[in-house]
């Protein structure tokens, strides 16, 4: 059969699909209850009786047999096409496949004023470590197809700049438009996990929290990237302490301590950057620490996280079901106002 159709056709019928197939078993029922409902008695008739006299010009004047005719199709096709609607006719259509991988990221970063500073490279100008961070970073987001990426900021006061989505290109913009002053201009380290933390579902954020509750684990990973360049001088919460509730949760911390000095040898310079601390950090809840003193390191590190957590793979293509069933109905109220119609008329 399909050697005698074309091939947009044959496409079209292989693409062809019912929601509710069993539909179509009503298609019969007016002949079977005009089979099985008793004939009405004579007699009965509630018509009311015209003289000969009065019906022989009507009959003269009106075609009453094309008029019945034309109801009786009008019916059939109203009551088919009701049918069909109730059926669900549709077009399946397969859609590409997406690459997929289970993971939810929060990206914490550091907007203290110390961001500010010019003692990184790009294109070879000399930048503040903001712009290098925002390329850098919006660029590792964008790569990241098929992940639940979301952006928090902290300062003096922590703040959600990206709720978790699948749109990486809304949350790297977001990133792209972050800047110093939005809240505060000290760090507040532990404040900025925590409400990390708390962005990401903990019901599910990890085999042995799950483990724990008597469930069965779960296969999204959780995973925060927390960037900084500063100690913790700000907020209610120690880091180490945040830490340990990521652990309890399941989620893995990834620190990377930005800037060319650090505390061990500041040499007398202000808000330089913990290490300690942020190795710390990783090092409870089970993830890794990355230091940071050039733009070359700070690729290194996003290639490095990006290679940990890795492993997309092509999700199985989802079908895309386009719904035809507004055409039967379509066509069954025009057969309802043809009735109406023919009605009146008569």
């Amino acid at each position: 059969m399909s050697l005698l159709m074309p091939g947009w056709l044959t496409a079209l019928a292989s693409s062809f699909d019912l929601a509710s197939p069993l539909a179509l078993l009503l298609l019969p029922l007016p002949f079977l209850i005009a089979r099985l409902l008793p004939a009405e008695a004579a007699g009965n008739s509630g018509a009311l009786r015209v003289p000969a006299s009065l019906v022989g010009p009507v009959r003269a004047s009106a075609p009453v047999g094309g008029r019945g005719r034309r109801r009786t199709l009008l019916t059939w096709t109203l009551w088919a096409a009701l049918v069909a609607a109730l059926a669900g006719p549709r077009l399946v259509l397969s859609a590409s496949a997406l690459p997929a991988s289970g993971r939810e990221i929060m990206i914490a970063m550091d907007l203290s004023g110390s961001m500010e500073r010019r003692d990184f490279a790009l294109d070879g100008e000399t930048v503040s470590r903001l712009a290098a961070v925002k390329r850098i970073g919006a660029d590792f987001i964008r790569r990241r197809a098929g992940d639940r990426i979301g952006l928090v900021i902290f300062a003096d006061q922590a703040y959600v700049a990206a709720s978790p989505s699948f749109d990486t290109a809304t949350v790297a913009h977001a990133l792209e438009e972050a800047n110093i002053g939005l809240v505060g201009r000290s760090t507040g380290i532990g404040d900025g996990l925590g409400l990390a933390l708390r962005r990401l579902d903990p019901n599910d954020a990890g085999q042995d929290a799950g483990a724990r509750a008597g469930q069965p684990a779960p296969s999204t990973a959780k995973v925060v990237i927390l960037l900084s360049d500063g100690a913790n001088n700000a907020g209610q919460t120690r880091p180490t302490d945040v830490a340990e509730l990521a652990r309890d949760l399941g989620i893995k911390v990834y620190t990377i301590a930005l800037g060319p000095r650090d505390l061990a040898n500041a040499d007398g310079e202000q808000d330089v950057v913990d290490v300690e601390t942020l190795r710390e950090m990783a090092r409870v809840s089970g993830g890794q620490s990355f230091r940071v003193k050039t733009t070359e390191d700070l690729i290194a590190v996003a290639d490095a996280i990006d290679g940990l957590e890795g492993g997309r793979a092509k999700a199985p293509p989802l079908p895309l079901r386009r719904d035809l069933w507004p055409w039967p109905a379509a066509l069954a109220f025009l057969c309802a106002a043809g009735l109406l119609a023919t009605r009146r008329g008569a």
